[in-house]
C-alpha cells in the first residue's frame, strides 16, 4: 500500500511539519485541502496557510472550500479518489460524507494523548495546566470532536519552563514520525484500533485573548504556567495605569511575600500573589517592544507597592 492515494487536510506549521513528512517519505499525495488564506499582521496582508505554501511548492493541488456541507468538498473529494485520508489541524469538523470517501478511513494527527485534551488548543492547555507529559495520538475519525478509536500514541515530556510555542515545535516533529510510524501499519495491514474511554475525556476549547488576564490572587506556579502556556499567542497580560502590559516570559520569586498584584522590589519586576510572589522576566507595555522586567522598573521609575491590575 506504499502507493496509495493520500490526501491531505491541515492548516498550520504543526500540520505541515506532518505532510513534509509525507512528501519526504515518497508518499502519494494527490491533494490537499487548507484553510482559506487569512490576513496576517498589522499590515493585514493575505498570507497563505503554512500546509498550503509547502504543497504549492511541491506541486501538489490545494483546495480552500470555506464550507465543506454546501457539496462542493464532496465533489472534489470523489474526484481525487483517495484511499486515506490524513488530517492535522486543519480546524473544522469534517461531515460524514467526507469521511465516507476514503475506503482506508480518515486518519487524524492529534497533539495530546486521547481522550484527554479533545480539541483546538491541547498543546496549550497540557502547558496551562501544568502538565509533566504529553504526546500525540493517531486514530480514526469519527464525527464527534476527537472521539475516534486510537491507533498509536507516542509520548513527549513537557520541560519545566518550556513555552507553548517551543513545545509546538517538539509536537509537531514527533507528529511527523507518529504518521510515517502509523501508515506503515496500513503498509503491512497490521492496523488496529483501540476505543476511548469517554469517562476519561478532557476537553481543550480555543484560546480567546481574555483567558490572558492575569489574576495575581493564584498561586506563582499557576501564573508561570499560565505565562509560558500562552507564549507565542494569545500572550497573558495585566494592567498598570489603565494600560497593558503582556507578560512573555515569568518565573515563581523565592523568598517574596506580599499583597497579590504589589510590586515587592524597586530594580526586579517582583508582584505578589497568592502564597509568594512571581518574577516578571519579559514584559511588553502597550505600544512598546519587548523589554526585561529590570529595563521595565527603571524606565518607569516605579516604585515598591505599585499595584498591577485594574
Amino acid at each position: 500500500m506504499k502507493d496509495m492515494r493520500i490526501v491531505f487536510m491541515g492548516t498550520p506549521d504543526f500540520a505541515a511539519a506532518i505532510l513534509k513528512r509525507l512528501i519526504d517519505t515518497k508518499r502519494n499525495v494527490v491533494g490537499v485541502f487548507s484553510q482559506p488564506d487569512k490576513p496576517v499582521g498589522r499590515k493585514q496582508i493575505v498570507m497563505p496557510t503554512a500546509v498550503k505554501a509547502l504543497a504549492m511548492e511541491h506541486g501538489i493541488p490545494v483546495y480552500q472550500p470555506a464550507k465543506l456541507r454546501d457539496g462542493e468538498a464532496l465533489k472534489i473529494m470523489q474526484e481525487l479518489k483517495p484511499d486515506l485520508t490524513v488530517v492535522a489541524a486543519y480546524g473544522k469538523i469534517l461531515p460524514k460524507d467526507l469521511l465516507d470517501v476514503a475506503p482506508l478511513g480518515n486518519v487524524n494527527v492529534h497533539g495530546s494523548l486521547l481522550p484527554k485534551y479533545r480539541g483546538s488548543a491541547p498543546i496549550q492547555w497540557s502547558v496551562i495546566n501544568g502538565d509533566k507529559v504529553t504526546g500525540i495520538t493517531t486514530m480514526f475519525m469519527a464525527e464527534g470532536m476527537d472521539t475516534g478509536d486510537m491507533i498509536m500514541k507516542f509520548e513527549l515530556p513537557i520541560g519545566e519552563n518550556e513555552t507553548a510555542g517551543e513545545l509546538f515545535d517538539r509536537m509537531a516533529e514527533l507528529g511527523a514520525e507518529s504518521i510515517e510510524k502509523t501508515l506503515e501499519l496500513f503498509d503491512n495491514g497490521e492496523v488496529t484500533a483501540e476505543p476511548q474511554n469517554e469517562e476519561e475525556a478532557t476537553y481543550a476549547p480555543m484560546l480567546k485573548k481574555e483567558i490572558g488576564e492575569v489574576d495575581f490572587g493564584k498561586e506563582p506556579e499557576e501564573l508561570h504556567n499560565l505565562v509560558r502556556g500562552l507564549n507565542p499567542w494569545p500572550t497573558a497580560y495585566t494592567f498598570l495605569d489603565g494600560k497593558t502590559v503582556k507578560i512573555h516570559e515569568a518565573v515563581a520569586a523565592e523568598g517574596f511575600s506580599g499583597n497579590p498584584g504589589e510590586l515587592l522590589d524597586n530594580k526586579k519586576c517582583i508582584v505578589g500573589c497568592k502564597n509568594g510572589a512571581i518574577e516578571l522576566i519579559t514584559v511588553q507595555p502597550e505600544g512598546k517592544n519587548k523589554m526585561s522586567g529590570e529595563d521595565f522598573i527603571r524606565g518607569r521609575r516605579l516604585e515598591k507597592g505599585t499595584v498591577f491590575g485594574k
